[in-house]
């Protein structure tokens, strides 16, 4: 059955990016003539079954948010609002301006600028079936679980891990249910939304094919193969 709910995009931007080594956060970085804040907005602003979008940033920064929605033009975004102390925070503080009980919310990374249409997509189609979605690829590499020792203590499965990106995808209802219960909780030690839906057992979460390219600009070395793999495309 087709799905009839709305589906709002929720873009987090409120990092502080010290690991990239700038003077700004990594969401402003320039790549040629877009921020990679912008090229993440693109995509769902481009995206047919999106039909909103919240952007979440660090206060200091909401008012040059808003200058580059009101640049650029922006249809679907629809307000610009400060985030939190933590990732769990701002998210909280979008779901939370969300008045629809009919809607999907698609969070996402601002700083994962090369998410597709395909993945935005494929999040959407599973929605219709499932009240929980990630984004995830296998890993290639063997992960070690250790100890405070530094010693490893078990070797799991290559197979059975995955490595997770965003957008994580959700019924609006569940995933405010679940910041509701760890609002409540002063033990939760939970930071992103699917480990809540985890932690209080809410409901299966289905894994959606993510892309090794939709990386989580983390260095400096991340922004220049964002710039190489936009050229690609342009090409």
């Amino acid at each position: 059955m087709k799905n009839t709910k709305k589906n709002i995009g929720l873009i987090l931007a409120s990092g502080t990016g010290s690991r990239c080594e700038l003077e700004y956060p990594k969401q402003f970085a320039k790549v040629n003539d877009k921020t990679i804040l912008e090229l993440s907005i693109d995509e769902f602003e481009n995206h047919p079954n999106i039909n909103e979008i919240i952007l979440v940033t660090n206060s200091e920064y909401v008012n040059k948010v808003k200058d580059i929605v009101k640049k650029t033009k922006y249809k679907k975004v629809s307000r610009v609002i400060a985030g939190g102390v933590t990732r769990k925070d701002s998210s909280y503080n979008g779901i939370s301006s969300i008045v629809e009980t009919n809607a999907n919310v698609l969070i996402h990374d601002a700083v994962r600028p090369l998410v597709t249409r395909e993945i935005i997509t494929n999040c959407i189609e599973s929605l219709n079936t499932y009240k929980a979605v990630c984004v995830a690829i296998n890993s290639t590499d063997t992960i070690f679980i250790i100890n405070e020792e530094n010693n490893i203590v078990s070797i799991p499965k290559r197979k059975l891990l995955k490595r997770a990106q965003t957008p994580q995808c959700f019924d609006i209802n569940i995933i405010k249910e679940a910041h509701r219960l760890a609002n409540l909780d002063k033990s939760c030690m939970v930071t992103d939304d699917c480990g809540l839906i985890m932690n209080y057992n809410l409901s299966p979460i289905h894994i959606v094919d993510g892309s090794i390219d939709n990386i989580k600009v983390t260095f400096k070395d991340d922004i220049e193969f964002v710039k190489s793999k936009i050229l690609e495309i342009k090409k």
